[in-house]
């Protein structure tokens, strides 16, 4: 411990937070021009967001390491790089979400509610987080204080873990349909290929940061379960490991494999249900209300009724193939060719 009055259990370094503050301010600063270049704020905003976040976290982890015994400076440290890379969860949610949209006939829930049911997960998870971490945070903080923080910690954490697994099990479930429907078999021309791959290197990104994602968690669902004196809050170097350089690679993955690179912006975009080509439809309406369809985003209570969903993949021949559009005139062009 660097002084007394130090609220560390070691001395903090002064040097790494620099280093990963530079690294997430490069990352985020990519991630804003890709989502200027490609308009797609809408689907991959959240990426300059979490880095945004980490760049505040370490930026005050830089200012509390050489004054490790202000309060203030160690709750705001400890709490933002708590809530910053559940994030990142959020873009594989978004992304999910996006792909199931491209593949409608595959998908095992409407699209739109894969965002709305684990952002609303998460954001319950972040609102426990936020109220555990001051708790616990605080050395001025009584017993009874500190153990209620400590078990809103455990079940935020263990919701979140929760979560990710449903998530990850649902991308599981449309990667075997897609299997089995052929939508990533061989093609006969390298345009039938293009269209597997978007698919196949999406699933992969989201795999892959889920796994980078859930190593975070399981770090933090120990750090909380050992308490203040364990070996995870004695010493610096985990905190750096895992909320620092594997969060990092993940953003750096995206940041080479941006998502949108392979998928459209436009959710009236599909897959034609052969894999070779896509098509511009109606997009994937849900007449239920918005409260209703949260609560249930299977749409139980419509098998049960025996309710019919609009399958307009089915009719994808009355569907123009993208890029080959026919272009409605415009006011101007009719009134132009009337001169």
């Amino acid at each position: 411990m660097c002084c007394d009055s130090s609220l560390y259990a070691y001395t903090p370094s002064e040097v790494a937070p620099i280093l990963f503050l530079v690294a997430f301010l490069f990352s985020t600063l990519h991630h804003i021009y890709i989502n200027y270049r490609c308009k797609s704020w809408k689907v991959t905003g959240s990426l300059p967001w979490g880095g945004s976040i980490f760049v505040a976290g370490f930026a005050v982890r830089e200012a509390s390491a050489f004054h490790p015994e202000n309060l203030n400076l160690f709750i705001a440290s400890t709490v933002l790089l708590l809530v910053a890379p559940p994030v990142y969860a959020v873009l594989n949610y978004i992304v999910l979400g996006r792909t199931l949209y491209y593949v409608p006939y595959l998908s095992p829930i409407h699209p739109g509610r894969v965002i709305t049911t684990f952002i609303g997960l998460d954001a319950v998870v972040g609102i426990i987080t936020g109220n555990g971490g001051a708790r616990v945070a605080n050395a001025d903080a009584t017993p009874s204080e500190l153990s209620t923080g400590r078990a809103l910690l455990r079940a935020s954490i263990l919701l979140q873990v929760l979560s990710f697994f449903l998530f990850v099990l649902l991308e599981a479930v449309f990667h075997r349909r897609c299997q089995k429907a052929g939508i990533l078999a061989p093609k006969p021309t390298p345009e039938a290929n293009k269209q597997a791959n978007k698919i196949r290197s999406v699933l992969y990104l989201m795999y892959i940061s889920s796994a980078i994602i859930s190593s975070r968690h399981i770090f933090r669902v120990v750090d909380v379960w050992q308490g203040r004196d364990g070996y995870l809050e004695t010493h610096e170097w985990p905190l750096y490991i895992f909320d620092g350089l594997f969060i990092f690679v993940n953003a750096l993955m995206l940041n080479i494999w941006h998502p949108m690179k392979y998928l459209p912006n436009d959710n009236k975009i599909y897959l034609s249900k052969d894999g070779t080509m896509e098509r511009l439809g109606p997009g994937w309406e849900d007449s239920r209300s918005f409260l209703v369809s949260l609560i249930d985003p299977f749409d139980l209570l419509g098998l049960l009724l025996g309710r019919r969903k609009d399958k307009f993949w089915e009719r994808e021949d009355e569907h123009p193939i993208v890029g080959q559009e026919i272009l409605k005139p415009n006011k101007g062009d009719a009134i132009a060719s009337k001169l």
